[in-house]
């Protein structure tokens, strides 16, 4: 493949196709070498066509609470946090 900066959609979906036939390439080899360059093309392609946002951050908490089954009162005594009041 002739590496070219990918522009389009139909740049990225090749590149992609390309980087999966390529994908077991022994670092150092000429494919090694274009998984390399290839991976660097494509990344900058998705950050600038498919940007993914840091989640806020409560919500990531929550989110990870949930996937391990912990409630708000597992989360208080983990960080330590007192009862007020008493």
């Amino acid at each position: 493949m002739t590496l070219k900066p990918i522009k389009t959609k139909k740049d990225y979906q090749v590149a992609i196709y390309r980087l999966e036939v390529i994908f077991d390439a022994q670092p150092g080899t000429p494919e090694g070498d274009e998984l390399e360059v290839l991976g660097i093309l494509i990344d900058k392609y998705e950050q600038e066509h498919y940007p993914i946002e840091y989640p806020d951050p409560i919500e990531a908490v929550k989110f990870r609470m949930d996937q391990l089954g912990y409630s708000q009162s597992d989360l208080a005594s983990m960080v330590g946090l007192k009862k007020l009041g008493k």
